[in-house]
C-alpha cells in the first residue's frame, strides 16, 4: 500500500530537468497526479545536440526529441501539455494559471507541490534582435527549424555569429561544415573569454587555419538592417555583407514566472533553493537551468547550466516533492567542446577565478602527445593545472586536444572531489599501449611539474 497518498504535482517546464522531475514523482509515488506543463512545442529534447543538425552530422530535429505527449504518458505515467505556459502562481492558493496557446483558453490548476524546471533563456541584442528575418538564438528545437528553414528559402554565403563562447564556436563550425563564410563576432579580445589564456589563442589559430574570421575587440560594432533584416556588420570603420546571423552570447535563468510569484532569486539570477532543492516557498522545488547551485571549489552560490546536472537535480526535485528525502550536493563544473575536430575540456576554476580564493595559487602547464609519437594519429595535448602550493589542493585543469582531454578532466574532478593533494598526479600509474594511449601521460607530465614547482 502507497502510503504518500493521492498528491498532485504540477511541473513547469519540459526540458532537461522537468520530465525528468516528472518521472522520478511519479515512480516514487504512482498514486500522485503528476503534470507537466511546457510552453514550447516540444518535451524532453536535446539542446546541446544542435549545432549538430546544422551541420547535418545529425540527420534531422526529430532525432532530437526523445519523447511526446503520447509516449511519455504511456512510458512515464505523467500527463504532458505542450504550448502550454503557467502564467502565473497563487503561492497562498496553491494555484497555477496556464494559458492553452492553441485555443487561447485559461485554466486555473491546484497543486499539492509544485516544480519549477523553467530552464534557461538565450540572452539577446537589442541592437540585433531574433525579430528580424535572418537572426537566429540556437536555444531550442523551435530554433533549430527556423534556421534550417530559412537555410532552405533563402541564399545564404555569409555567417555572422555573435559570441565565441562553447555554443558560438559550435555553430560557427557548423556553418563552416555547410560550405559557408563564417565570421566570429566577440565583444572580448579572444574566443573563449573564460578559457585560459594559452588555450584563447590555440582557439584563435585553430579559427584561421578553417578560414574562419575571428572579429574581437568589438564593443564599438554596428549592426546595419536593412527593412527587417540584418544586411551588414560595420566593424573597426569598414563594411562587412552578411546574409544570415546567429546570437550565441549566453544564456541567463529564466525566472520570469518565479520573479511574479516573488521567490527568491541570487547572485546570478538564479532561483535560491536549499540542498533539497526547495525555494524560498515550502511547497515550489525547482531544478535545472533556473537555479543557482553550490560550487564544491568554492562553497558559494554559482550558475552552472549543464543538461546533465539539470537531469540529476530534477530527479531530486521531483522525488522530494512527493516526500523523499534526498539531497542536492555541491557541485564542480566539468564541460567540453568540440572545435573543429579539436575538443576543449574545462573543470573546476580557472587561474583568475581561483587567485580570488588563495594567495597561494600557482598553474603548471605542458604539452604532450596523446599516443605514441609515431602512431598514426597521434597529436599534441595541452594541459593546465590550477592549485594552492600551501594546502596543495587542486582548483582546476583545461586540456585542449582530441577525445582524451575529456577523460583528463574527468579524472581531475575525481581528484577534485576526493580532495586528494596534486601529488598524487606524479605517482599514478597510467595505461599504456601504443594505438591508445602515450607512453608518458600528459597528466603525469604536469603532475611532476606540480611537484618541482612545491618544492
Amino acid at each position: 500500500m502507497n502510503r504518500l497518498g493521492k498528491q498532485k504535482i504540477i511541473v513547469v517546464g519540459g526540458n532537461a530537468a522537468g520530465p525528468s522531475a516528472a518521472a522520478k514523482a511519479k515512480r516514487v509515488n504512482p498514486d500522485a497526479e503528476v503534470i507537466l506543463f511546457e510552453a514550447d512545442k516540444y518535451i524532453s529534447t536535446g539542446t546541446c545536440e544542435l549545432p549538430y543538425v546544422i551541420s547535418g552530422e545529425i540527420e534531422n530535429a526529430n532525432k532530437l526529441v526523445y519523447f511526446d505527449e503520447e509516449s511519455f504518458y504511456l512510458k512515464k505515467g505523467a500527463k504532458v501539455f505542450t504550448q502550454h505556459p503557467v502564467e502565473s502562481i497563487d503561492r497562498r492558493r496553491k494555484f497555477v494559471v496556464v494559458k492553452n496557446l492553441k485555443t487561447g483558453d485559461y485554466q486555473k490548476v491546484e497543486y499539492d507541490k509544485l516544480i519549477l524546471t523553467t530552464g534557461s533563456k538565450a540572452k539577446t541584442l537589442e541592437a540585433l534582435p531574433d525579430s528580424l528575418q535572418n537572426v537566429f538564438n540556437l536555444k531550442k528545437v523551435t530554433d533549430l527549424e527556423k534556421i534550417k528553414s530559412y537555410l532552405d528559402n533563402n541564399v545564404v554565403n555569409n555567417v555572422l555569429i555573435v559570441g565565441s563562447g562553447y555554443i558560438g564556436l559550435e555553430t560557427a563550425e557548423a556553418f563552416s561544415e555547410l560550405g559557408k563564410n563564417v565570421s566570429v563576432l566577440e565583444i572580448a579580445g579572444m574566443p573563449l573569454p573564460t578559457a585560459e589564456p594559452e588555450i584563447q589563442h590555440l582557439v584563435k589559430t585553430l579559427l584561421e587555419n578553417k578560414n574562419v574570421r575571428f572579429l574581437g575587440n568589438a564593443k564599438n560594432s554596428e549592426f546595419v538592417h536593412d527593412g527587417n533584416k540584418f544586411k551588414r556588420l560595420k566593424y573597426n570603420g569598414r563594411f562587412i555583407e552578411f546574409d544570415l546571423a546567429v546570437v550565441a552570447i549566453g544564456v541567463k535563468p529564466n525566472v520570469d514566472l518565479a520573479l511574479t510569484a516573488n521567490l527568491e532569486t541570487g547572485k546570478f539570477g538564479g532561483l535560491k533553493v536549499d540542498s533539497k532543492l526547495k525555494t524560498t516557498d515550502p511547497n515550489i522545488f525547482a531544478a535545472g537551468d533556473n537555479i543557482e547551485v553550490i560550487n564544491k571549489i568554492t562553497n558559494r552560490p554559482d550558475y552552472i547550466p549543464i543538461a546533465t546536472l539539470a537531469h540529476q537535480h530534477g530527479h531530486i526535485a521531483g522525488a522530494n516533492a512527493v516526500g523523499e528525502n534526498h539531497f542536492a550536493k555541491p557541485v564542480i563544473k566539468n564541460m567540453a567542446v568540440k572545435i573543429f575536430g579539436n575538443a576543449y575540456a574545462s573543470v573546476g576554476l580557472n587561474f583568475e577565478e581561483a587567485k580570488n580564493l588563495s594567495v597561494h595559487v600557482a598553474e603548471v602547464h605542458a604539452v604532450a602527445y596523446s599516443l605514441v609519437k609515431v602512431m598514426p594519429g597521434s597529436k599534441k595535448v595541452f594541459g593546465k593545472i590550477v592549485f594552492d602550493k600551501q594546502t596543495r589542493q587542486i582548483y582546476g585543469a583545461s586540456f585542449f586536444g582530441g577525445k582524451e582531454t575529456t577523460g583528463y578532466a574527468d579524472l581531475i574532478s575525481s581528484l577534485i572531489h576526493t580532495k586528494s593533494e596534486t601529488d598524487i598526479l606524479a605517482e599514478l600509474y597510467f595505461n599504456y599501449t601504443p594505438p591508445y594511449s602515450p607512453f608518458i601521460n600528459l597528466l603525469s607530465v604536469l603532475g611532476r611539474k606540480i611537484r618541482e614547482l612545491s618544492k
